[in-house]
C-alpha cells in the first residue's frame, strides 16, 4: 500500500484532528481515514452555531 497522496500541511492537520500519529495517519487505508474524516464532519455538524459572523 502507498502512502497518501495528500501535502504536508494537509497531513499535520488531518493528523491532529484524528489525534493519530503522523505516520499512522499516511499509511492508514483511504477507505478508514475517510470514514473518520466523515465522523469529524458530523461532530462539526452537530455542535451548536457559535457567533461566528454575527454582528450585533
Amino acid at each position: 500500500m502507498k502512502p497518501l497522496q495528500v501535502s504536508a500541511d494537509t497531513a499535520v492537520k488531518l493528523a491532529e484532528s484524528l489525534g493519530v500519529p503522523l505516520e499512522h495517519l499516511m499509511h492508514m487505508p483511504q477507505h478508514i481515514l475517510m470514514q473518520k474524516i466523515a465522523e469529524l464532519a458530523k461532530e462539526e455538524a452537530a455542535k451548536p452555531a457559535s457567533t461566528e459572523g454575527e454582528q450585533e
